[in-house]
């Protein structure tokens, strides 16, 4: 099991990986995208815990509170920084 800031970091290399540059430059996934990713789903244990954490952190910031599958899939996340 990784610790918090760790899993923090790892979400950082999967949004990176996953998403693409918006027009300011920062990377962004949708949420559908990055729970429907196989690597993704077999390295976090509580992927929607490990958002909040780095949304509490100002590293991610995304529309609302918790995401949900299906519910929520359109919703980008968006990394604020690129420190990993």
């Amino acid at each position: 099991m990784l610790d918090v800031e760790a899993e923090v970091k790892l979400l950082q290399e999967f949004i990176i990986r996953l998403g693409k540059k918006n027009a300011e430059g920062k990377h962004e996934v949708t949420f559908g995208v990055l729970f429907d990713d196989d690597r993704c789903a077999n390295e976090f244990e509580a992927l929607v815990g490990t958002l909040r954490a780095a949304k509490k952190k100002k590293i991610i910031q995304f529309q609302g509170q918790m995401l949900l599958k299906g519910a929520h899939d359109d919703v980008v996340i968006t990394l604020l920084t690129d420190d990993q």
